[in-house]
């Protein structure tokens, strides 16, 4: 019984390890497509209202793409974080600061978690006739995160990478990630 329960934790810990470095190479090999919109997903803003470190490169990440015409329009999406303020609100007022013109900047204040993103990126790309998407996110998001917009049918979706943190800090993250893409590639998509 012991032998068993070995082996199993053994395939368990090899699917974990596999996983995270498929997660590692997948993020940090992404190459942005040009395509109508960047898609720059939320975190943590600042309790004094500034975005957070973490938001700052994504923010930044999605700014290069838009002044390298990579990208023609950005959807910020986020939602009302413990903090108290409005992550897309805060991360339009970020790239209007830095030269991006408003009607440029589509803002999705409903996204709650990768999975809201996703469906109202949608949403907003069928309503402005967008057929192509760069997410911009963490490094480690990004696999579920293109899962998420490729389930609801954003097919033509490509990725830009962010590293804010060495790599051995995002321990954490990555076997979150583990657990969150199992979880997201067994949802359902259609319900929503």
């Amino acid at each position: 019984m012991l032998r068993i329960f070995l082996f199993g934790l053994l395939g368990l810990g090899a699917w974990i390890g596999l996983h995270v470095t498929w997660t590692i190479r997948s993020g940090l090999e992404a190459q942005p497509r040009p395509s109508d919109v960047a898609v720059i997903l939320g975190t943590r803003v600042s309790p004094n209202g500034v975005p957070s470190f973490w938001l700052r490169g994504r923010l930044e990440r999605g700014l290069e793409l838009y002044q390298a015409g990579t990208v023609k329009h950005i959807i910020v999406s986020g939602g009302l974080g413990r903090e108290g303020h409005q992550e897309a609100d805060v991360m339009r007022e970020y790239l209007i600061a830095r030269g991006v013109p408003a009607e440029k900047i589509f803002t999705d204040r409903a996204g709650d978690d990768t999975f809201a993103t996703a469906r109202n990126a949608k949403k907003i790309m069928d309503a402005q006739n967008f057929q192509s998407a760069v997410i911009v996110s963490h490094y480690y998001h990004l696999p579920r995160a293109q899962l998420a917009f490729k389930r609801f049918g954003i097919v033509n979706v490509s990725a830009s990478g962010v590293v804010t943190n060495p790599r051995w800090k995002d321990v954490g993250n990555l076997l979150r990630e583990f657990a969150a893409f199992y979880f997201y590639a067994l949802r359902n998509y259609a319900a929503t």
